[in-house]
């Protein structure tokens, strides 16, 4: 993988690709089995993830990687009473079923037999490792591709990377394992020609599908299991009652949960511990991870990181939700919003052009345009809070900690730095000073100049006096909150 993350550590749709084959692992063989996870590159790493997804699970150091076969008899040499079925599964195999295993471990078991490889036929097989059978159609051994002819390369039938072995019969023909191949390791698939030399069963059970057989070496091969897997979720999901407007860009982790009748438009991702409701509508071009979108919601092209958006509330065009953002039932944020630690209420609209950091807004408020809520002071977050069925004007800034009461306004181009009562007017804003004459001044020959004197001798002399034009807050008309209130 040429990376510092061991291969099994690269993530891939919602999980690791070890946490995929641990999971198909519980899923199909139940949650009493043993799991021992055979650890060698990247070690501590693993492990560390093991304590995370799966705190159950044992590690077994491999502390020379001596090949497949050594690997496991580090984890037969460690158990003492390692008895009963054994299943062998690669560490990146991550897109195996937990029905497949289930069916390789039933058939093992039907049959009595001392070993089962779980085998598929595939188009190309080159660098996997071919079955061998004889006259009969009995398996007789794998062959690495390594150490293949060209006749046995010839064959399709590969070896998928998954097995059940009978653990007596696993003890016993893992310490007869050599080394002498083109790796100069010991095989885990030697063990299959061994128990047929010594006469015990062995057989193979075919996978239905042979894109769970995947295994990847590089990035290239881990891009085509992304899409496999891609695939086969967006499928799931649209037999379940899901519109998925275009699956080949449309990206759904496995660890997301979509309801009846939600609609994914194009170029949409959803990540993590992500729900969708019923009859929601996302995208298209939008992320959206570790969040809840209830029923009715819509959310076009905004990037959604840890939040909570309630029924029929809408998000977007272009807005970004940042973690602790939470709207209530019918809450807006539209185009152009950032919000983070925010509480919006039901029917509460942040339209466009603004910043709602660390605040509660009440229910049916309105936030006017270009709106920012100041809430670092350079050490610490403050809070603002903003009462029900207020308005707030365009161009403000709420200073916090400050609280606007219920039914208030604030006026268009206010810094509010003082609480504003309920039903009150807050006006936070210096008198307006007018300059005569001075572009035509300090401008002289500019087009701007030009203008102003043409429009001047239409208009008649005036006086070139400085003046102040103050508002009374009494004159509603004048100093009214201009909140672009939809």
């Amino acid at each position: 993988m040429k990376s510092a993350l061991p291969k099994v550590l690269h993530p891939l749709l919602g999980r690791t690709v070890l946490g995929h084959v641990l999971t198909a692992a519980r899923q199909g063989l139940g949650a009493d089995c043993q799991v021992m996870v055979v650890v060698g590159h990247g070690a501590d790493q693993v492990r560390g993830h093991l304590a995370e997804i799966a705190p159950d699970a044992r590690s077994v150091v491999q502390a020379e990687q001596r090949g497949t076969g050594h690997a496991v008899r580090m984890v037969t040499e460690s158990v003492d009473d390692l008895r009963g079925s054994v299943v062998v599964v690669n560490g990146d195999f991550p897109l195996v079923r937990p029905a497949t295993l289930v069916g390789l471990v039933e058939a093992h078991e039907a049959a009595g037999a001392a070993a089962t490889i779980l085998t598929a036929q595939v188009p190309n097989p080159s660098g996997m490792g071919r079955i061998l059978r004889g006259a009969t159609g009995a398996v007789q051994r794998i062959v690495e591709e390594r150490d293949a002819t060209a006749d046995e390369r010839a064959i399709r039938e590969i070896n998928a990377g998954a097995y059940v072995f009978d653990a007596a019969s696993l003890r016993q023909m893992l310490g007869k394992l050599g080394s002498d191949n083109d790796q100069g390791e010991e095989y885990l698939t030697d063990v299959v020609g061994l128990l047929v030399a010594d006469g015990y069963p062995v057989q193979a059970h075919q996978a239905v599908d042979p894109t769970e057989v995947l295994g990847c070496n590089d990035r290239a091969e881990l891009a085509v299991l992304r899409a496999v897997l891609r695939d086969r979720i967006n499928l799931e999901w649209m037999r379940s009652g899901v519109s998925i407007i275009d699956p080949a860009t449309t990206w759904i982790d496995v660890t997301v949960t979509l309801g009846r009748d939600a609609v994914v438009e194009p170029n949409t991702h959803l990540r993590g511990a992500t729900s969708v409701g019923e009859g929601a509508v996302v995208g298209p071009d939008t992320t959206i991870a570790d969040s809840v979108v209830a029923d009715g919601a819509v959310v076009v092209r905004a990037h959604v990181l840890g939040a909570e958006i309630g029924p029929q509330a809408q998000v977007g065009p272009y807005a970004y939700l940042r973690p602790d953002s939470r709207l209530a039932a019918k809450a807006k944020v539209g185009t152009f919003v950032e919000t983070k630690k925010a509480e919006i209420g039901a029917g509460a609209k942040v339209p466009h052009l603004s910043y709602v950091g660390d605040a509660t807004i009440g229910e049916g408020t309105n936030i006017g345009a270009a709106t920012v809520f100041v809430n670092y002071d350079g050490v610490n977050k403050h809070r603002t809070t903003i009462g029900s069925h207020a308005r707030t004007g365009a161009d403000n800034m709420f200073v916090a900690p400050v609280s606007v009461g219920d039914g208030a306004y604030t006026a268009a181009g206010s810094i509010i730095t003082r609480d504003v009562p309920a039903g009150a007017l807050g006006v936070g804003r210096a008198p307006q000073r007018n300059v005569d004459d001075w572009v035509p001044r300090k401008r002289p020959g500019t087009a701007s100049a030009e203008a102003a004197m043409a429009a001047k001798a239409v208009d008649g002399p005036e006086a070139t006096v400085d003046s102040e034009v103050s508002h009374p807050a009494t004159t509603s008309a004048e100093v009214g909150p201009r909140s672009d209130e939809e």
